[in-house]
């Protein structure tokens, strides 16, 4: 099931794609994609209908971020080896967290607006997992019972803010337009294995980036174990699972956006971003 946000910024609409790619409206079943909507009755319930007798929504409206109201944003950075060995970092022992802040979060093809004072801002394709149930201290055999589903994720960063000075990955990553999310979020139905998904990013038509998650250091599960271990997961948080090699950060020179670029990314199965830089 693939489940979008349409419509203006802050007044989005629930809906789902049919079995031909068509959006239908889900305003009668539900008031949004977001906490309440995410747990294991609400998606059973939802998979039940018959998508036919939902109202089709008429034209191309805008989609807006796949997950609404997200209550944390918790990214792992160095995730995978390339991207490790292109940063000049250490491989980690365990995973690396920090956190993008909400206000970051963006619709698939809403514009990264380059902020007051940036010089170095980056790209990074990511899949993105978002928790359907409260999970606490679980184990990584029942991580995935958690997982309301997933969807792509552009974490950008501002590398001088990130690295420089006083450093600090969080003001670095958390600018307004930083966190664009979507277009859907494919529950795990349709995803049977999150660690076989190709996933790519590209700026003005040149590919920056081409992996696969089966190249992670550490895997979803690991992930959400990990994570729930410190902090309790709460439906409609999401978690960014890191990217591989092929940012701005890791070409020789460094190369970072400009207005007028425009980037493209996808994940197999999750549907494709497009933003133009601002």
């Amino acid at each position: 099931m693939k489940l979008v946000r349409y419509g203006q910024a802050g007044h989005e609409c629930p809906g789902l794609l049919d079995g031909s790619g068509r959006l239908r409206d889900l305003s009668a079943q539900i008031r949004d994609v977001s906490a309440s909507a995410l747990g294991p009755e609400s998606l059973q319930r939802l998979r039940s209908l018959r998508p036919e007798d939902l109202p089709l929504v008429a034209g191309v409206p805008r989609l807006g971020p796949c997950v609404g109201g997200v209550g944390k944003f918790i990214c792992v950075g160095l995730n995978y080896l390339d991207h490790v060995r292109e940063a000049g970092a250490v491989v980690p022992s365990e995973p690396v967290l920090f956190m993008k802040a909400t206000s970051a979060v963006t619709g698939p093809t809403d514009p990264i607006v380059i902020p007051p004072g940036a010089t170095k801002v980056d790209w990074e394709v990511e899949l993105a997992v978002v928790i359907g149930s409260f999970a606490k201290n679980v184990s990584e055999s029942d991580a995935l019972a958690y997982v309301a589903g997933f969807c792509v994720a552009n974490d950008l960063s501002e590398r001088a803010w990130q690295l420089e000075g006083t450093g600090q990955w969080v003001k670095g990553k958390s600018a307004d337009t930083f966190g664009p999310i979507g277009p859907w979020l494919v529950t795990p139905d349709e995803i049977p294995d999150p660690q076989a998904l190709a996933l790519w990013l590209s700026v003005n038509g040149a590919m920056r980036q081409k992996s696969g998650t089966d190249q992670m250091i550490f895997p979803v599960t690991k992930l959400v174990s990990f994570i729930s271990s410190f902090m309790s997961l709460q439906p409609g948080d999401i978690i960014s699972t890191g990217t591989p090699p092929g940012v701005g950060l890791g070409a020789n020179p460094p190369t970072y956006l400009k207005p007028g670029d425009v980037v493209r990314l996808g994940i197999q199965g999750l549907g494709e971003q497009c933003q133009t830089v601002l």
